[in-house]
């Protein structure tokens, strides 16, 4: 069965990351990420208004996390505090063995590597501490830079959903992309 249930938060480092818990003295650089509209552009939820409504965001993760629906890690430079982005997985799929994976990055930190920096661990964390079978990727499909990434570590179009989604009066595509276990490139 797939496992969303850690006694301790799962901490994370990378060459120049740290991959850790979420907590509400992030908000305000998570308003930072979440009202800007460029980061937001793919991502059909309501840009924030508030440092509240960002706090609001960080209380919601951290209940997901409580009811094991999900894990989320903050991006921040090692030996920093500043949040630069998110990472995590959603939607679990605890039956197929199957979650969502998703990530958002403070647009002064594009095109560094950053998030393909931040997503290979959590795949292999997904894969070897989870018992996920597979992962999958939900996106618009003039997402490029996401598209690009997820084809960097393997993932394969799966399906692609015509005027499927309906966000703020229009209707939106949406493009699955997945992941096994046993074709992970990275």
């Amino acid at each position: 069965m797939l496992k969303l249930d850690f006694d301790i938060f799962p901490t994370m480092e990378t060459e120049r990351l740290m991959l850790r818990q979420i907590t509400l003295s992030d908000a305000s650089d998570m308003f930072e990420m979440r009202s800007d509209p460029s980061v937001m552009e793919y991502i059909p939820r309501p840009l924030a208004k508030t440092v509240e409504d960002a706090a609001a965001l960080i209380q919601t993760m951290q209940e997901m996390m409580e009811k094991k629906e999900g894990l989320a890690w903050g991006i921040s430079f090692k030996n920093e505090t500043k949040l630069i982005g998110t990472v995590g997985f959603y939607r679990p799929k605890k039956e197929d063995y199957r979650v969502e994976v998703g990530y958002q990055l403070n647009r002064n930190y594009w095109q560094q590597g950053i998030t393909y920096e931040a997503v290979v661990p959590i795949l292999d964390f997904a894969f070897e501490k989870m018992n996920c079978h597979s992962i999958e990727a939900v996106i618009d499909p003039k997402n490029v830079a996401s598209e690009r990434l997820l084809l960097k570590c393997g993932f394969v179009k799966e399906a692609h959903f015509r005027e499927s989604f309906f966000w703020q009066g229009e209707f939106l595509d949406t493009v699955i992309y997945g992941l096994l276990q046993k074709d992970r490139k990275y």
